[in-house]
């Protein structure tokens, strides 16, 4: 009888070995298919990304070209209807008008990407209120 219970205590120490083994080779398949899953996704990710950044180089330039074609139709109009065929002197109005309006676009621009306007001032606080809840649990 004392043969049979050391042939089962070796079949249990082979099992949980071989468990263990099964366990440290699922463990390493299951990283490199993580790793795997991840790259493909990052792939996906900047293929959506360059697609998107293309669709959008190009709608700006459309709309650039299509304001060009505004501007030089309101010069033409302006031109010919209020100032008897001047048209240097509408592309003069016409131009200090969008320099303007460029102009105070800028400004705006500036103003909200200071730094003052950039600071994340809720995560600072509430990174130093967490600071003062970890003194207190310390002490």
């Amino acid at each position: 009888m004392a043969d049979r219970n050391d042939v089962s205590k070796l079949d249990g120490q082979r099992s949980l070995g071989a468990l263990l083994r099964d366990l440290a080779e699922g463990s390493g398949a299951l990283v490199r298919n993580e790793v795997r899953l991840a790259r493909l996704e990052v792939g996906a990710a900047l293929g959506a990304v360059g697609k998107g950044t293309a669709a959008v180089a190009t709608g700006g330039v459309l709309a650039l070209l299509g304001g060009l074609s505004l501007l030089a139709g309101l010069i033409l109009l302006v031109g010919d209807q209020w100032l008897r065929d001047r048209y240097w002197l509408a592309a003069l109005i016409v131009t200090a008008l969008a320099g303007g309006t460029a102009a105070w676009f800028a400004k705006r621009g500036l103003a909200l990407l200071s730094p003052k306007q950039l600071v994340p001032d809720q995560t600072l606080a509430t990174l130093q209120e967490d600071k003062e809840w970890l003194k207190q649990r310390l002490t």
